[in-house]
């Protein structure tokens, strides 16, 4: 029995799996696979795939992929309108009960975060003080945070750091004050299958670059001249990966080739990131090596 036979195996049917890993890890593989094997529902919980600009930059499931079980929360929000954990959140909630059992997967710690303990009820930051963020650096940014916040997130995440600046500035209350006052979590991890990948670094960079050169020959290039003439680069969506390099090329600033090793190097300095993140906080999930 193979390594993830036997995962599956030992799948209740019953309850809710949840699969977070580092990028270009296979999850989605791994989705599919337990969809084809017991059924289900699988769920996006990833940041960059709710937009429905990005489908081959992203690494969305293609539309093949798409028929072989439901998915759901993929491609379906514009460039143009604010995304959050908390949108999210409110979007997962009623799939939780709904058409089958979910499978959620994703790389992105904070849905997985917000939906085992809990998510802060943080109002709306008004458009004035996002504008004010986008213009200070990340250092700026930084200073302002107080110690406990700076300790829970990303620091090394300019679209975290904004958002517990701008939270702290809406509202005056710091971001973990906010998160202290969390309300009780949708699918508790012990009500649930939690999967993590446990991807090697070197295995992992390797799939990395294969996988953009993949993405260049399936058309990404093609994708992100459709998004040149609307690319505003202080989008979260228009921030994805891959995405500030392909323009840059087509606006003539850098050759395709080294718009190619930059997003290599953001993509492993992301995975990266999401390692750190899913040791730190997924502790107790079920460990998964993808070789």
């Amino acid at each position: 029995m193979t390594g993830i036979q036997s995962l599956i195996h030992g799948l209740s049917r019953d309850m809710p799996v949840l699969i977070a890993g580092p990028t270009a890890s296979g999850k989605s593989a791994l989705a599919l696979e337990i969809a084809a094997r017991q059924g289900g529902v699988i769920v996006n919980a990833d940041a960059s795939q709710v937009y429905a600009c990005w489908r081959i930059v992203t690494a969305r499931p293609s539309a093949d992929e798409e028929a072989l079980a439901p998915h759901r929360l993929y491609g379906h929000v514009s460039a143009q309108t604010a995304y959050s954990a908390g949108h999210w959140l409110r979007e997962v909630t009623p799939l939780l009960q709904g058409e089958g059992r979910p499978i959620i997967v994703g790389g992105t710690g904070l849905y997985f975060s917000a939906l085992t303990r809990g998510l802060a009820d943080i109002p709306a930051t008004p458009a004035a003080i996002r504008a004010r963020g986008d213009a200070l650096s990340l250092p700026d940014l930084l200073a302002a945070l107080d110690a406990p916040t700076k300790a829970r997130i990303d620091t090394a995440n300019r679209m975290r750091v904004q958002r517990a600046w701008e939270v702290l500035t809406a509202t005056g209350r710091s971001l973990s004050s906010w998160q202290d006052d969390t309300g009780a979590p949708e699918v508790p991890e012990t009500q649930a299958h939690c999967i993590v990948f446990d991807a090697p670094k070197d295995w992992l960079s390797a799939r990395i670059a294969r996988r953009f050169d993949q993405m260049i020959a399936a058309g990404a290039l093609e994708e992100a001249r459709a998004v040149l003439p609307d690319y505003d680069p202080t989008l979260p969506a228009h921030r994805a990966i891959g995405a500030p390099e392909l323009i840059a090329h087509l606006q003539g600033r850098i050759s395709l080739d080294a718009a190619r090793d930059q997003a290599v190097i953001a993509t492993r300095q992301f995975a990266k990131r999401q390692r750190t993140w899913f040791r730190s906080k997924m502790r107790n999930w079920q460990a998964f090596s993808p070789q």
